[in-house]
């Protein structure tokens, strides 16, 4: 799975529209979009705040099991 399908599949898991998570996080839903979308790819930083948000580790996050 692509590190933007796991983003999606985080947000979808939370009930989560990208708007809301916009809100509730500080990140514009247009970078959310095209994260999803696997057109770019976020910054460390912006996947930390991620992680942190959903309560989850970095690898977590990007599908990564260890």
């Amino acid at each position: 799975m692509t590190i933007g399908e796991e983003l999606k599949n985080h947000r979808i898991a939370n009930g989560l529209s990208l708007i809301e998570l916009e809100k509730r996080t500080g990140i514009s839903n247009q970078n959310l979009s095209r994260w999803e979308r696997n057109l770019v790819m976020p910054n460390i930083d912006f996947c930390i705040k991620l992680a942190d948000f959903y309560g989850i580790t970095l690898d977590e996050l990007v599908g990564r099991d260890l």
